[in-house]
């Protein structure tokens, strides 16, 4: 599947209008359903061949691949198949019982690691993985995400040092409704 017929394929499968409240708490006319996209083996596998290549791209010296429970960890797991990079997953806190961890897989602190995530507006999910994956001694430089929204999240990132490379911008996949507000 080509890139562009993979953006037209998430558009069809993923793209709803109305009026949504997301993450960051802002209000908008179009959502991304991640999890019509990455529930699809027809598309998380393209999606998990295009991260891999964009980690071996934009971060090459990457030892692992880490994504943020609930919604990046399909993604992590396709890049990960598709890379032979190991992942880890980011639990939003730690755990109350087992082994207790924040981070699950293994891993060296030192390690490189990058990021991926699915759709990106403020960063906020992003930002709070980021924050548990250097506490644990990792080094985090970049990030890949499925769809930027364009509402700042790169932004926020760059101020952490983290780059980010978006496979698709939202202005890419829904045009003059990337507006969320108009």
């Amino acid at each position: 599947m080509s890139r562009a017929e993979l953006g037209t394929a998430l558009r069809e499968h993923a793209y709803l209008e109305g009026d949504f409240v997301l993450r960051s708490g802002r209000r908008s006319r179009y959502y991304l359903d991640k999890y019509r996209f990455e529930t699809r083996p027809d598309l998380l596998a393209p999606l998990g061949e295009l991260i891999a290549a964009a980690v071996r791209e934009h971060d090459p010296a990457a030892a692992r691949i880490a994504g943020p429970e609930l919604g990046a960890v399909a993604l992590a797991a396709a890049a990960s198949l598709a890379s032979g990079l190991p992942f880890l997953i980011v639990r939003k806190e730690a755990k109350d019982y087992g082994t207790a961890n924040r981070l699950e897989g293994v891993f060296e602190p030192g390690e490189r690691v990058c990021l991926v995530e699915d759709v990106v507006t403020s960063a906020g999910a992003a930002l709070e993985a980021v924050e548990a994956l250097r506490a644990a001694g990792l080094e985090v430089g970049s990030a890949v995400c499925v769809v930027d929204r364009e509402e700042g999240g790169s932004e926020a990132l760059a101020a952490k040092d983290v780059s980010l490379q978006a496979l698709f911008r939202a202005s890419e996949l829904v045009g003059s409704s990337a507006n969320p507000h108009g």
